[in-house]
């Protein structure tokens, strides 16, 4: 019985540690992408009230000994024109933006870089990203002078969107058909095709903000 009892016990106490770690208040520590599992002092959360609204609420901390500070927000971002995707179920060309926690990979823009600590790619007219789940390239930038972007690949040269963007750090394990192309740019008005964007003037102030040694990350989620 003794040994029994132990053995409830511990599985009692995993259970916990796992809840502790999956739930919200340590959403930063089970993200995926660049810098996975290293402190994360950043933190955007978009949240929206249901997982087909096409608007979402935008809030940016600061992360310090575990407290959030609010920093910009809240501010009303846009999802996809199909809402957002609940955990596990975005797929390419579905029109939603995929739900959960994320690091950052470079910026980039049509635009100079206005001064971001993040490395930054000029987009020019023969660059694009290629969402062809066939294609060796699935999920990659990719200057079509060199290589094949596949079929029906996304333009990087956008005005206004690509004036300025991040790289959303979503299915980096390029997993052909779970989605890409995932970023945050310039708002246009209206629902995106996947991506979450905000107006310009705010999204310059994010990016500025954002260093890369804080580890930042971008959690999405619905109601």
């Amino acid at each position: 019985m003794a040994v029994l009892a132990v053995t409830v016990l511990a599985v009692t106490v995993l259970a916990v540690t796992v809840l502790a770690v999956t739930g919200p208040a340590r959403a930063a520590a089970t993200a995926r992408g660049p810098g996975a599992g290293r402190t994360v002092r950043e933190l955007i959360t978009v949240r929206a009230a249901s997982y087909s609204t096409t608007s979402a609420t935008l809030r940016v901390y600061k992360i310090t000994n575990g407290h959030r500070r609010l920093v910009f927000g809240p501010w009303t971002a846009r999802v996809g024109y199909n809402g957002i995707a609940p955990p596990g179920q975005k797929r390419e060309g579905d029109g939603r933006t995929p739900s959960g926690t994320f690091g950052f990979g470079f910026f980039f823009g049509v635009q100079r870089n206005p001064g971001f600590a993040f490395p930054f790619r000029h987009a020019y007219r023969y660059d694009f990203w290629d969402d062809d789940p066939s294609s060796p390239r699935y999920n990659e930038w990719v200057n079509a002078r060199k290589h094949s972007p596949g079929a029906d690949p996304e333009p990087m040269h956008q005005v206004p969107a690509y004036d300025y963007a991040a790289v959303i750090g979503y299915n980096t394990a390029r997993v052909p058909g779970l989605g890409s192309a995932i970023f945050l740019h310039v708002g246009t008005g209206s629902a995106t095709a996947g991506c979450v964007s905000l107006p310009r003037r705010r999204l310059i102030r994010v990016l500025r903000w954002l260093q890369p040694r804080d580890h930042p990350r971008i959690s999405i989620s619905a109601a």
